[in-house]
């Protein structure tokens, strides 16, 4: 971060009773300073108007200012930071000139997409470095020295550390999309490495819809005191999603997921699971039941993975059966509903899950499932985001009638699932470590190879 911004942190467009702020000021990109040629570029994407977070990132960010933006999901946070960066990089040429950390692998490839809409009259070359893809490849990529890389933490080190000749000494600006999970403990050996490796005379910011203010968090990771620009109450969600909740019996979950889908047939869904072999099951369960749906986890190839998220974008399948691998960052348009099949462990990832629908003025709707085993958590959740949800409508008699069927469909599930674990089960763990996501330990997977990794200690007995 720039050392020659030496104030403490400021906050701006934040009222004292953590009120959303007013939407005022400049109607125009070319209002907040963005030059023709990128105000082109964002009316070919049809972005006519600026939101609330980029009319207040985007001129501080092209000053030279470091940038903490804090906004409710949809609110354009790529946008906010790829403008800067592209204008700056427009003024001063440079390879190797921005690096964006993400969380997640789909995250990495949709905002690489974006940079290649916007700097496509530019010329400008991107490179996706993140695992589960080939690293001879992608070392061939940062041969060519990019000027902006997108990345995940994980596969960036190994890069850093592994790939001769690359390096990020005359990198000009860092991103963290998605910054509280970049920051939090999962991610700190990696964030320290590469702080390490990029020059300390850098633009740094840091962007993500829910962020704690504990700014000793940024001055342990060498980040210097940025301005704060808070769109909105850190943890709120969108005026127009409708969020309900639906207490029932947990060995019933299946029955009234398959009742709210039948439904809500003809729309689009997304269904949120806690593990990957949940999510899997459900899905299994679903076809048997005649409902196309597609899994997406972190067990599954990144081929498979960005298969997955097609299928579901092109509407191939309207249901998309996932972890919290895709609870952050994806923009899907048509999203018209979230089910959190299981309720997350931390609150803040609610608000990530239902941001995945009404996102960019569109409307939406969340329901969330609550068993007499969630009742703390499910009051977490209703404290974090300051309100009562009601309940969702249904009809308990309705939905047993269909217990009989979704029972039969259940064990007919487990069934394939078991076969497929059978045959995986003889392929090298190591494959299944290297399919597994960049953050996502829902199985643990990480934690049970132990300090040194698979490389470093005894085989494991399957």
């Amino acid at each position: 971060m720039s050392s020659s911004d030496e104030s403490d942190v400021q906050e701006v467009g934040q009222d004292t009773q953590n009120e959303e702020v007013e939407d005022e000021g400049p109607t125009t990109f070319k209002e907040l300073g963005v030059i023709p040629l990128l105000c082109e570029a964002c009316d070919q994407l049809k972005w006519k108007t600026p939101t609330a977070i980029q009319k207040q990132a985007i001129p501080l960010a092209l000053q030279g200012k470091d940038v903490i933006g804090l906004a409710e999901t949809g609110s354009g946070k790529t946008c906010a930071f790829a403008l800067p960066i592209l204008q700056e990089l427009l003024k001063n040429p440079q390879r190797l000139f921005a690096l964006i950390l993400t969380p997640t692998r789909e995250l990495a490839a949709q905002i690489g997409e974006q940079f290649k809409a916007l700097g496509n009259s530019m010329k400008v070359e991107c490179a996706l470095i993140v695992g589960g893809m080939d690293m001879v490849t992608q070392a061939i990529t940062l041969a060519k020295k990019p000027h902006v890389i997108i990345a995940t933490p994980g596969r960036l080190v190994d890069h850093l550390e592994n790939t001769k000749g690359f390096n990020l000494r005359n990198l000009k600006f860092l991103v963290m999309d998605e910054a509280d999970r970049i920051l939090n403990m999962d991610f700190e050996p990696e964030v320290e490495k590469i702080i390490k490796n990029i020059p300390r005379d850098r633009r740094t910011l840091l962007f993500s819809a829910t962020m704690t203010k504990k700014v000793e968090k940024l001055q342990k990771a060498n980040l210097c005191n940025p301005v704060l620009v808070q769109a909105s109450h850190k943890y709120k969600t969108v005026d127009n999603l409708m969020q309900y909740y639906l207490f029932i019996p947990a060995k019933f979950k299946d029955c009234y997921l398959v009742s709210v889908l039948n439904e809500l047939v003809g729309n689009s869904v997304m269904v949120f699971c806690s593990t990957c072999q949940g999510a899997l099951r459900l899905v299994l369960m679903l076809r048997v039941l005649g409902l196309k749906g597609v899994p997406l986890h972190g067990q599954m190839s990144q081929n498979k993975r960005f298969g997955a998220l097609n299928k579901f974008k092109s509407k191939t399948s309207q249901i998309l059966v996932s972890t919290d691998v895709a609870s952050r960052g994806l923009d899907i348009p048509h999203v018209d509903v979230v089910i959190n099949y299981d309720i997350p462990t931390h609150s803040k990832d609610y608000i990530h899950r239902v941001g995945r629908t009404a996102r960019a003025g569109r409307s939406g709707k969340a329901i969330t499932f609550v068993t007499q085993y969630d009742v703390e958590l499910y009051q977490r959740i209703e404290h974090l985001i300051g309100k009562k949800l009601p309940l969702f409508p249904t009809e308990e008699q309705e939905v047993m009638i269909l217990n009989e069927r979704v029972g039969e469909a259940r064990r007919q599930a487990l069934k394939e699932q078991k076969e497929i674990e059978d045959k995986k089960g003889g392929r090298k763990r190591k494959h299944a470590i290297d399919d597994a996501d960049d953050t996502e330990e829902a199985l643990g997977v990480k934690k049970h190879l132990g300090k040194k990794g698979f490389k470093g200690g005894k085989k494991r007995r399957h």
